[in-house]
């Protein structure tokens, strides 16, 4: 998800009355939470520290646990 608190405050209050959300605040985090299996839907900002959504992507892409959720990216920055 979004690495910026505010944005995954509001993002995770909009969802949590419509399904489960684990929050992630970087992208090898999220493949640690996405591993665990039960994840339906991904949603990766593009800009996190460390990894960026794209690596995370691709990672989460070649692995065969992960490969089949979908992936959604959320930015909080304007083009």
């Amino acid at each position: 998800m979004d690495d910026q608190p505010a944005n995954l405050r509001l993002l995770a209050e909009v969802l949590r009355d419509v399904c489960d959300v684990l929050v992630a605040t970087s992208g090898g985090r999220a493949l640690e939470i996405a591993a665990q299996g039960g994840v339906d839907l991904i949603l990766l900002d593009v800009v996190m520290p460390a990894m960026d959504g794209i690596e995370a992507c691709t990672r989460l892409k070649s692995d065969p646990r992960t490969r089949g959720v979908p992936v959604i990216f959320v930015s909080g920055r304007a083009r």
